[in-house]
């Protein structure tokens, strides 16, 4: 907990430092907070939130910058939304309304691309082929497994289990035949919510093998899921970003992968609202210095999908929160229109 004059400090740096991307000195702080405060007073202040872990200070500046800890205070409790203009909204609308399905998805995520100068990604409906109709397994070494799934529509995705125990064919052919029995007919989500509620009936020892399999499901139809990214480009723009040409590298990698960001993104189609992942909060290293804007969208009050926005975290986030979360609205509008 802080208290107000170091809120109103910390909103004032955090606004400075995204406004210009320059480390935010004493002087700055005491001319734009409003606030009747010694430079001394500002500076011992600024040590104290720099001690909780809000703000870093550079080793080349004596100003200060804002940590991952100290956005999520900004945005949580500091941020002042900014609402997007009748003009802008009528524009966005326009662009995702009249046009086939795959069209308006495709759209959406250029739409959000342009207005933010990041990156746009989109994930539409999944398909019916995200329904299992088979599973096996096949022992390619001691403690190497091919899983094969096979979906409804007869697609095929092979993926590799590198497990901690060796399992026998006849355990394999058991846990196979488990699955089937169970959960043909579902997707990985149904069949990770009916094996939360069931695994204290399973062995022990196939408990592991069950949750491999259930990662490796998800990837796999992650994969096989529609998915739009508009707008990477605009990150080689990025200063905080094109710096660290490996981390870059690793970034597009990620977007290439899809799998790893697609579950991201999935986490919103179980939450309300627009969600926001700063740096580390994502879980994966190469989003480490990125934020991500993420919000779902619905086709006739189902949750089908999300969007998002995939930029640093020094970004104009009072702009980029609303206008994820106006594109998901007016993507449920658009699709649920071409339902009717």
């Amino acid at each position: 907990m802080i208290d107000d004059r170091s809120r109103t400090l910390l909103k004032t740096l955090v606004e400075h430092y995204i406004a210009d991307g320059q480390p935010v000195g004493s002087r700055a702080l005491s001319k734009f907070s409003g606030l009747d405060l010694s430079p001394a007073t500002i500076r011992n202040v600024m040590a104290d939130l720099e001690e909780a872990g809000f703000v870093a200070s550079p080793h080349t500046s004596a100003g200060r910058v804002p940590t991952a800890r100290g956005y999520r205070l900004f945005v949580d409790s500091l941020l002042t939304v900014r609402p997007l203009e009748a003009r802008q909204m009528d524009e966005m609308e326009e662009a995702l309304n009249g046009l086939p399905s795959n069209q308006i998805i495709s759209n959406a995520s250029q739409l959000l691309s342009s207005l933010t100068h990041f990156a746009g990604v989109v994930i539409a409906p999944r398909r019916q082929s995200a329904r299992i109709r088979q599973i096996e397994f096949l022992s390619l070494s001691e403690k190497r497994i091919l899983l094969i799934i096979v979906t409804a529509d007869g697609d095929v995705q092979n993926r590799i289990l590198n497990t901690e125990k060796a399992y026998s064919p006849s355990e394999l052919t058991s846990a196979a035949n488990y699955l089937n029995q169970n959960f043909a007919g579902l997707d990985f989500e149904q069949i990770r919510h009916r094996l939360t509620q069931e695994i204290q009936r399973l062995r022990d020892d196939i408990k592991p093998l069950m949750a491999l399999t259930l990662e490796a499901g998800d990837a796999a139809m992650a994969d096989n899921a529609p998915y739009v990214i508009s707008g990477e480009k605009n990150l080689l723009d990025v200063e905080e970003l094109s710096s660290n040409m490996k981390r870059l590298r690793e970034l597009f990698d990620l977007f290439e992968q899809r799998s790893s960001l697609m579950r991201l993104l999935d986490v919103s189609n179980r939450a309300e609202g627009v969600q926001i992942f700063i740096g580390g909060e994502s879980g994966i290293a190469p989003l480490d210095e990125c934020s991500v804007i993420a919000a779902p969208y619905a086709v006739d009050g189902q949750v089908v999908g999300s969007v998002g926005v995939i930029g640093p975290t020094r970004m104009a986030y009072e702009r980029v929160i609303p206008i994820v979360d106006i594109t998901a609205r007016l993507l449920s509008s658009a699709l649920s229109y071409k339902q009717d």
